[in-house]
């Protein structure tokens, strides 16, 4: 696997979405659908707002694979599982820090869905 550029890091970091399309059992990619992303140091994580219901992130906790674009980055990528309480304490704080704007409403869901927690590492 590789890493993140820091270009790509910081373009994908400042946009407000970013469109997740996890493969399907037969290879082809689901449709598109724009979630929130947030950065934690070096790394890229992504939570479902529906928790283990969000159909997006069934199909990739799945099939671990699928394609990202954000920030004018348009990559394919693996879908790590995060069960680290210690990152997903800093998940936590990222999706504060940066959706505090939406109001609680939107960012508590988020928080409460660690269980959910997804790396994104460039394929």
């Amino acid at each position: 696997m590789t890493t993140w550029t820091s270009d790509e890091l910081d373009r994908i970091a400042g946009a407000d979405e970013l469109e997740m399309a996890p493969l399907r059992r037969n290879g082809t990619l689901r449709r598109p659908v724009p979630i929130w992303v947030v950065r934690a140091g070096d790394n890229l994580y992504v939570r479902s707002f529906q928790g283990t219901h969000g159909g997006w992130w069934r199909a990739a906790r799945a099939s671990h694979e699928g394609h990202i674009r954000s920030g004018g980055v348009d990559k394919d990528v693996a879908f790590v599982e995060v069960a680290d309480s210690e990152i997903n304490d800093r998940v936590d704080t990222a999706y504060r820090t940066k959706y505090g704007r939406f109001g609680g409403s939107y960012v508590n869901p988020m928080v409460a869905a660690r269980s959910t927690t997804l790396q994104l590492v460039p394929r």
